[in-house]
């Protein structure tokens, strides 16, 4: 019975439970119960538990405090959907109660847990039973029990797994949806899965990697060899470390490179200040740096002469002209990353269903952006708490407007008014987009009893924001219903976004449909190019 850990064995476990996961992604992805192709919890705990791992991967620690925040913040930037966020708050709290300890016992370990799952609960805006919350927190209740009983780190660990894997196949009861659909809460299966593989490393049995990670939807580190030279408005990319020699307040100098240039991001601890500004004037820069300590690793690079097309396809970092906020905007399908452009969007996030970014890939985009505050518009309810995470995470000013579909961002967007206060911005989306109904039409990824339909692999199906409306074998059916449902409420407004798979001709032959039936509609079709759904429907 190990009675005890460090870091070293740590790390083991947290990789041996990234490789579980990973090894579990599918059955995680199944247990989703909405038969549309969105069965995402797997593939979202996998890549987040992945990047966690990657923190430690080559050099661990051997004190427990710095290997497990060093876990956390990869999964904090990871993470990936809700069920990625709330497990990085998970590890967070985690980290947050063995901080400043070189081991941990059983009664730490009970400690951690309860942390971790407290702190999940609390930013949660409305947390709900028969979830992975559910088994968090009776895992962390049956280990302080147990600690009680006996304070072998194994001994606990052991029955925290037992009591998650009872309350998960209680989840089944809690949750009314999980019920009529017969199956556990897919997020608290992955954390049982993730307790499983630390157990087995603990015990000599680890679980290996199965399969390399899936690359982010963008790049950790700003490409600026694609840019026009028109389009630099500051030359020189600044970076350097400042050893601090004084106890001068890094904020004075944050506050005088904000004048200097853009793209600032300054970082500091204890023994160092990091900076990295985008200005036209390094030697200013470095001279204000000196007042804080010695400068090293100085490097200044001229980006109007990295100017080259060889690297045209690559994604590039926008030097953009200043203006009060920026925005940025997650969607998937070209159509519609131009529609968003002509909205005002600055950055675009590749991502929606079946792709849903890490807070990592949105926090990239927001640093991005202009302006020292930044709209964020995720369009999809799981996207939207990997977006609120940015907020600790950049100096900026982080406003996410918590858009929960395509329609709902665009009514947004045209509702925004560069010229006004930031709160009553705010407050205009919001309304906006209550004023917005979502029609979706796709097709179901596997069989499944839903909500009284009976639904076949391969058959068409009609989403009304959010929830299942039909389904069936002609999508002339599906269609048609959704349409009747939208004209009930007369709406003066359709938009018809048509996706990839679909052709100019059979767009308009769908219009043709909504016109009929939705009579006091004007309507209008727009190329979206998104994937997974071949219609999405904007009502107003």
């Amino acid at each position: 019975m190990v009675d005890v850990i460090n870091g070293v064995q740590f790390a083991e476990m947290i990789l041996s439970a990234s490789a579980a996961v990973e090894g579990s992604r599918q059955e995680l992805n199944e247990l989703n119960v909405f038969p549309v192709p969105d069965g995402d919890t797997g593939t979202n705990m996998s890549l987040s538990m992945a990047a966690g791992a990657a923190m430690l991967r080559d050099s661990v620690p051997e004190s427990i405090g710095q290997c497990a925040e060093l876990a956390a913040s990869g999964l904090l930037r990871g993470a990936r959907g809700n069920s990625g966020v709330i497990l990085s708050l998970l590890f967070r709290g985690f980290a947050k109660r063995v901080k400043a300890q070189a081991e941990m016992s059983g009664i730490d370990l009970a400690d951690a847990l309860q942390e971790g799952s407290d702190a999940a609960w609390r930013v949660v805006m409305k947390p709900a039973d028969g979830t992975i919350l559910t088994v968090s927190a009776c895992a962390a209740k049956r280990a302080l029990d147990a600690a009680r009983e006996d304070t072998a780190f194994e001994y606990v660990l052991g029955q925290a797994l037992e009591a998650s894997n009872i309350a998960l196949e209680q989840t089944v009861y809690q949750n009314p949806i999980l019920s009529k659909a017969g199956v556990v809460d897919a997020g608290g299966k992955g954390l049982c899965v993730i307790f499983d593989g630390m157990l087995a490393a603990l015990r000599g049995r680890p679980y290996l990697t199965q399969a390399p990670q899936k690359p982010s939807a963008l790049s950790n580190k700003a490409d600026f060899s694609g840019l026009r030279t028109e389009d630099i408005t500051f030359c020189y990319c600044t970076e350097f470390l400042i050893m601090r020699e004084k106890s001068k307040d890094p904020m004075s100098l944050r506050a005088y490179l904000s004048s200097m240039g853009d793209s600032l991001v300054l970082v500091d601890d204890d023994e160092i200040i990091k900076v990295h500004i985008h200005t036209n004037n390094p030697g200013s820069v470095l001279e204000a740096a000196l007042e804080y300590g010695q400068l090293t690793s100085i490097k200044i690079d001229n980006m109007r002469q990295q100017h080259t097309e060889a690297l045209a396809l690559e994604r590039s970092v926008t030097a953009f002209p200043l203006k009060p906020a920026g925005i940025v905007s997650v969607c998937a399908g070209d159509g519609l990353a131009d529609i968003f452009r002509d909205l005002g969007v600055d950055i675009i996030v590749q991502g929606g269903q079946t792709m849903n970014p890490s807070t990592q890939d949105i926090l990239a985009a927001a640093e991005e952006a202009p302006g020292n505050t930044v709209f964020i518009f995720p369009n999809n309810k799981n996207i939207i708490m990997a977006a609120q995470q940015c907020n600790e995470l950049t100096e900026k000013e982080v406003i996410v407007i918590p858009t929960r579909s395509i329609p709902e961002g665009v009514a947004a967007l045209l509702a925004f008014d560069p010229g006004a206060a930031l709160e009553a911005n705010r407050q205009s989306m919001l309304s906006a987009m209550a004023g917005v109904s979502t029609g979706l039409i796709t097709y179901a990824a596997r069989e499944s009893s839903f909500d009284g339909h009976d639904i076949r692999q391969g058959d068409h199906m009609a989403l009304f924001n959010g929830q299942l409306l039909s389904a069936g074998v002609q999508e002339s059916f599906v269609l048609e219903s959704l349409a009747f449902e939208l004209a009930k409420n007369n709406p003066a407004y359709l938009t018809i976004f048509y996706g990839e798979d679909i052709d100019a001709v059979r767009a308009g032959e769908v219009q043709g449909i909504f016109s009929r039936i939705c009579q006091t509609a004007e309507c209008t079709v727009l190329y979206g190019g998104q994937p997974v759904y071949r219609y999405i429907i904007s009502a107003e």
